[in-house]
């Protein structure tokens, strides 16, 4: 689905460059795109269309609402996770965003059922 090019907003090109300077792999603050070894495409990029593929592929994936915004294809459906509140696309039935926050949300539920069933023991 192709959509007609138009300029980046403000917040728009904010993300890419966050993206670009904090996740892709090929950036380098002193020299720039390392394979291409020039100033990185994305940093100067002020109109949709063409993306630099590493980033498209690699990189703008692990924001969703801004590839959904710069490719026109749908967000996908995002979940908050229980335990940090971070959204995260999720698996199936996934509450959580990573394992860590899986064992942090069950120590809270294993706490909370023990609290109730202390206060309640003829249950």
């Amino acid at each position: 689905m192709e959509t007609a090019s138009r300029e980046l907003t403000r917040d728009e090109r904010a993300g890419i460059r966050k993206l670009a300077t904090g996740m892709c792999a090929n950036y380098d603050p002193e020299y720039g795109c390392l394979p291409l070894e020039c100033p990185c495409y994305m940093l100067g990029k002020c109109w949709t269309g063409a993306y630099c593929r590493y980033f498209q592929d690699a990189v703008l994936p692990l924001e969703p609402k801004l590839e959904a915004t710069l490719t026109g294809r749908e967000a996908p459906a995002l979940h908050i996770c229980a335990a940090c509140g971070k959204p995260f696309i999720p698996e199936g039935k996934q509450m959580y965003c990573s394992p860590a926050c899986q064992e942090e949300g069950n120590r809270r539920r294993s706490k909370e059922r023990m609290r109730k069933m202390r206060r309640d023991p003829g249950r």
